[in-house]
C-alpha cells in the first residue's frame, strides 16, 4: 500500500511542479472502505497558507452531469416514468414540432442523439435563461440520431430540462432531495455558493470582467447563463461526498433505495450500449480503451470519478486545474498514471 500511495502522490506532486494545476485531492477504496486518499499543493498558488486539503470545495464541472443528471434521470426511470427509447416527443409535449422530439432519452445519455457541437450559447441565444433553455430546445440536430457518437454538454442541458419537466420540481431541487441528502453528502450543491462556503472552495477561471479568479461561482460561462444550476455544470463537491456516493454505488444490491434508484440503473449504465460506434459509451458513463471493466467520467476542470463493481473499485480526483490553462493534454496524462495504479 506504500508504494501505492507513494506512486500516485509522486505522480501528483510532479503535476503541481510542472503546474498541470496549482494542487489536488485524491482517494481510492471499495464499497466498505476508503484503501487511500492524499492532498497535494495549494488551492491558490498566489497564498502559500492555502494548502490542498480533504474537505475542500471544488468546482466538479462535468462531474454535474453524474452527480445530479445521470442520477435524477435514474429515479426517475426507476419509477418507471421515463422509457429510455421512445422518442421524447411522446412524453414531452413541448418538442413534439422540434428536431429534438425525435430523439430518445438513451440517445442524449450516449451522446448519441446528434445534436449540434456548439457550444457558446450566449452567441446562440443571448443572455436570457428562458431564450437560452427555449433555442436549446428548437435546434436543428447536426446529424441523424444513432449515426455518431459525438460529446456535448447539450445532452446534459436537456436531460435536466426533460427531469424538471416530468417531475414539475427544479434540478437542483430534485438532485438534493433524491441524491444529496439521502446519501449524506451535506457539501454538494449547485453554485453560487454561499459567502460562509466560498472561503474553502478552490479558484477556477480567470473573469475577465472583474481581473479575479472565480471563486464558488461556476467556471462554465453557459452554465452561469443559466443562473449555475442546469444540467451540463454547476455543481461543487468535496471529496468525502464523492466518497461517500462511489462507495453507494458498489453497494447498491445491499442498499437499492437509499438514492431512489437500485442497481438496474447502475447496471444498465456500465455496459457498452453504442454498438460498434466509437468511442464506446454507456449511459453517461465511458469506458476508457482497454479498460472495459472500469467506467469513468471526467470535468473539464481536472476532476474525474472511476467506477468497476467487478473489482468493487472507486477512485475520484478533484483538481481546479483550470488556474493555469485549458491545454487537455497534461492532466489526461496524469489521470492515465492515476487510473493504471489503481485498477491496472
Amino acid at each position: 500500500m506504500l508504494d501505492f500511495h507513494d506512486t500516485i502522490a509522486e505522480q501528483f506532486d510532479q503535476a503541481v511542479h510542472q503546474q498541470v494545476f496549482p494542487g489536488a485531492v485524491w482517494a481510492t477504496g471499495s464499497a466498505d472502505a476508503v484503501l487511500d486518499f492524499g492532498a497535494c499543493g495549494l488551492a491558490d498558488p498566489t497564498n502559500p497558507t492555502s494548502a490542498m486539503r480533504s474537505d475542500m470545495l471544488f468546482d466538479v464541472a462535468s462531474l454535474t452531469k453524474i452527480l445530479a443528471v445521470w442520477t435524477v434521470i435514474g429515479t426517475i426511470w426507476h419509477d418507471g416514468m421515463l422509457p429510455l427509447d421512445d422518442p421524447l416527443a411522446t412524453i414531452w409535449p413541448e418538442v413534439v414540432d422540434y428536431p429534438i422530439g425525435q430523439v430518445t432519452a438513451r440517445q442524449l445519455l450516449t451522446h448519441t442523439a446528434g445534436l449540434p457541437l456548439r457550444s457558446n450559447l450566449k452567441n446562440l441565444y443571448g443572455t436570457d435563461p428562458q431564450s437560452i433553455r427555449d433555442g436549446i430546445l428548437r435546434e436543428q440536430l447536426h446529424r441523424p440520431p444513432g449515426e455518431a457518437v459525438e460529446y456535448t454538454n447539450r445532452a446534459g442541458l436537456i436531460l435536466g430540462f426533460l427531469a424538471e419537466h416530468l417531475t414539475t420540481t427544479p434540478l437542483d431541487q430534485l438532485a438534493t432531495e433524491r441524491i444529496w441528502k439521502p446519501l449524506g453528502m451535506t457539501s454538494t450543491r449547485f453554485g453560487p455558493l454561499p459567502a460562509t462556503d466560498r472561503s474553502r472552495c478552490a479558484p477556477t477561471e480567470l473573469d475577465s470582467d472583474t481581473g479575479t479568479r472565480l471563486k464558488g461561482v461556476v467556471h462554465d460561462y453557459s452554465a452561469r447563463l443559466l443562473g449555475g444550476v442546469c444540467g451540463s455544470a454547476g455543481v461543487f463537491s468535496t471529496l468525502p461526498d464523492l466518497t461517500r456516493f462511489l462507495q453507494h454505488l458498489l453497494s447498491l444490491g445491499s442498499d437499492p433505495d437509499r438514492a431512489g434508484f437500485g442497481p438496474a440503473w447502475l447496471a444498465e449504465s456500465l455496459q457498452v450500449h453504442t454498438g460498434d460506434l466509437t468511442p464506446p459509451w454507456g449511459l453517461f458513463w465511458f469506458p476508457p480503451p482497454g479498460q472495459e471493466v472500469v467506467y469513468v467520467h471526467y470535468g473539464f476542470t481536472g476532476t474525474g470519478m472511476w467506477l468497476s463493481p467487478k473489482q468493487d473499485s472507486w477512485a475520484v480526483m478533484l483538481t481546479n486545474k483550470l488556474y493555469y490553462s485549458s491545454d487537455r493534454t497534461p492532466i489526461m496524462n496524469v489521470r492515465g498514471v492515476f487510473r493504471a495504479a489503481i485498477f491496472g
